[in-house]
């Protein structure tokens, strides 16, 4: 895994979320996958079981429900890259409704190790709401 892959991995992450489809998603994960939404949760195991946590079809410790299309955006870039582990940072913005102003942001970060397909196999994420400004 180099730079260049993550970042096209992290762009095609952000859209099967935008997407909520079952084969986009599946695509980034390995198999035998354990994301865990926060770092403290127990991770959800397997590639189908993370499909249906992302696509509400299953309740996991952390995970939140689907997004309403239109509602949200989200970047992210690899920051460190060392063999098949991947630091990456980025941001996830809500939005009020489709094309609405931005309620709340999110500043990200995700540790994840990858095969050698450049599928996921580990994931976990950090992040914390952004105060808003006046």
């Amino acid at each position: 895994m180099d730079k260049a892959q993550a970042d096209e991995w992290l762009r095609e992450y952000v859209e099967a979320w935008k997407s909520y489809d079952r084969a986009r998603i599946g695509e980034l994960f390995a198999e035998d996958v354990r994301y865990r939404y926060h770092p403290y949760d127990e991770p959800v195991a397997g590639r189908e079981a993370v499909v249906r946590s992302w696509l509400g079809e299953e309740d996991h410790a952390g995970a939140s429900t689907p997004d309403e299309p239109g509602t949200f955006d989200a970047a992210y870039q690899a920051v460190a890259v060392d063999g098949d582990m991947v630091v990456a940072t980025g941001a996830s913005s809500y939005l009020a409704g489709p094309g609405g102003e931005v309620e709340k942001v999110y500043d990200n970060c995700f540790v994840m190790r990858f095969d050698a397909a450049g599928r996921c196999r580990e994931f976990t994420e950090w992040y914390v709401q952004r105060p808003r400004r006046p």
